[in-house]
């Protein structure tokens, strides 16, 4: 057994299928099968079961899946220590992204942070804010950009907001709402709420939702072609002419924002990588707040 054989059954595992594995570790599916065997001859067990509805795991497979689990994080731990040795800032940096902020922000960041730091690399997974939280919170990744309130026991940096409006690609009045088309788009929980809650205290009629999207992207480039009005963060559209913004408020006139946060344990700090991203975007919002 060796690094890679425990990643195969980690993946395999997760995946539930020879064939979205092979996908996600580049390993042609002959290929993965064929290892897989080589484990099972190994240890003298059968570890899958294959069916219709993908592959199912024997009582042995199960066990050897959550050791795998367990396997691949003592390496990660030794390796993180072993850079962390000689006071470099080396090694690989873990983050969870949620997918805004993967999109629009964290691409720059990370090439002003490699620049400065060129013997670090990145270890990226983006998704829901929700899913992000989890994945900080069970120390899957070294840190977290979240959007969203989150209730976050551990050390945070607030690094961006924005302010929600209604865009439209034409002049809308606000009383018209609840009989126009609406574009929505899936995301979290939070902002669902935060949305609905908005909604409640201004209207008793329910939105007239024409089409829901995807993604927030999408959602522009309906609201772009005239489909529709959308509930959206005002930064989706930054820098485009020819749209109209009506920013939100609350009943007592306060501005309807939401917030990006960048979560973290502590502990992590020991790690000479993570403490330098940190003090890296802290520098970062100290800029940009002082202009």
């Amino acid at each position: 057994m060796d690094d890679r054989d425990w990643l195969i059954l980690h993946t395999l595992y997760r995946e539930k299928s020879i064939t979205r594995a092979g996908q996600s570790l580049y390993i042609a599916q002959p290929t993965l099968t064929k290892r897989l065997k080589q484990i099972e001859k190994e240890f003298g067990v059968t570890i899958v079961h294959r069916g219709i509805k993908g592959v199912q795991f024997t009582p042995e497979g199960e066990y050897l899946a959550k050791r795998a689990g367990e396997m691949l994080s003592t390496l990660r731990e030794i390796k993180e220590d072993l850079n962390n040795f000689n006071h470099q800032v080396a090694g690989t940096l873990r983050l969870g992204v949620s997918n805004y902020f993967s999109k629009y922000k964290l691409p720059g960041l990370l090439r002003l942070f490699k620049e400065q730091y060129p013997q670090v690399d990145f270890q990226v997974e983006t998704g829901f804010s929700r899913d992000i939280f989890n994945l900080v919170y069970n120390q899957d990744v070294h840190i977290g950009f979240v959007r969203g309130d989150y209730s976050w026991s551990g050390e945070k940096l607030l690094v961006m907001e924005e302010r929600l409006c209604i865009a439209s690609k034409h002049k809308i009045e606000l009383s018209e709402l609840p009989h126009l088309p609406r574009i929505d788009y899936r995301t979290d929980a939070l902002y669902k709420a935060l949305v609905d809650n908005w909604w409640a205290e201004h209207y008793i009629q329910p939105p007239t939702v024409a089409m829901v999207v995807d993604q927030g992207d999408t959602c522009k480039e309906m609201v772009l072609n005239g489909l529709g009005y959308a509930i959206i963060p005002s930064m989706f559209f930054e820098n485009i002419e020819n749209i109209h913004l009506v920013y939100l408020t609350d009943k007592q006139g306060n501005p309807l924002i939401r917030k990006t946060w960048m979560f973290y344990q502590e502990e992590s700090l020991e790690l000479n990588v993570v403490k330098a991203f940190v003090e890296f975007v802290n520098a970062d919002m100290e800029s940009v707040k002082n202009g």
